[in-house]
């Protein structure tokens, strides 16, 4: 079924964007446009509010894995890889933002790559941003990946890799899979513990993000850097 199939030419969303700007289409509409076609009994605009409503929103369906996008009836694996494709694209363009300036000057673009990279995970993730003396990003990785309550993260770890990045200074970030965002103690330790390996061989952490749902705290706003 092609996207135009049961839309008349005012409800298209490839016209509709054309005329108006991709700003003014709403969600399912450009999800729409991504995935080209529906599948039999619904058009691709009413596949995609379907799959909105089941997994959330946008970041429950961008965020499922393909594996999980190919239980819904009719979305294969084309359809699937295409949504995890529109993610990764959305992190890496904020990641170039990055790597171009320093995230420093731009806190509030570092908490958007966060949560791009980490808001829609099911289980507890833990990154690092790498970044120079200069403060810009050189490149950013996983450090570890957990169970729904933790990650496992040994500060010796990152230091080895912030060593083998040639960093002078990091950023790390992990996800609330609860949706509560508040650091909890162990976030506390790991700081400062994190914090107290890396000075011993001169590199800066600069701020320990953690992300839940729609939001980022950051450590050092609250002054526990």
């Amino acid at each position: 079924m092609k996207l135009s199939d049961r839309l008349s030419r005012q409800e298209r969303p490839r016209e509709r964007l054309m005329r108006h700007g991709a700003a003014s289409i709403q969600d399912a509409e450009l999800l729409a446009i991504a995935l080209r076609t529906g599948i039999p009994g619904l058009n691709v605009v009413d596949l995609c509010r379907t799959l909105l409503d089941r997994f959330g929103g946008l970041r429950g369906l961008l965020g499922a894995p393909p594996e999980e996008l190919m239980t819904v009836a009719g979305l294969g694996s084309a359809k699937a890889c295409t949504l995890a494709a529109l993610l990764e694209l959305a992190r890496r363009a904020l990641e170039e933002d990055l790597a171009r300036d320093s995230p420093m000057n731009h806190p509030a673009r570092v908490k958007q790559y966060c949560r791009a990279a980490l808001a829609h995970r099911q289980v507890e993730h833990c990154i690092a941003l790498y970044l120079d003396n200069q403060l810009r990003l050189i490149a950013t990785g996983e450090l570890a990946r957990g169970t729904l309550s933790q990650a496992a993260v040994y500060p010796r770890e990152v230091v080895r890799e912030a060593l083998r990045h040639h960093a002078a200074a990091l950023i790390v970030a992990h996800n609330h899979p609860s949706g509560l965002a508040a650091p909890s103690a162990a976030d506390h330790g790991f700081t400062r513990h994190l914090k107290e390996a890396l000075a011993l061989v001169d590199i800066k952490l600069v701020d320990h993000l953690i992300v839940a749902g729609g939001a980022a705290v950051s450590l050092a706003e609250l002054g526990c850097l």
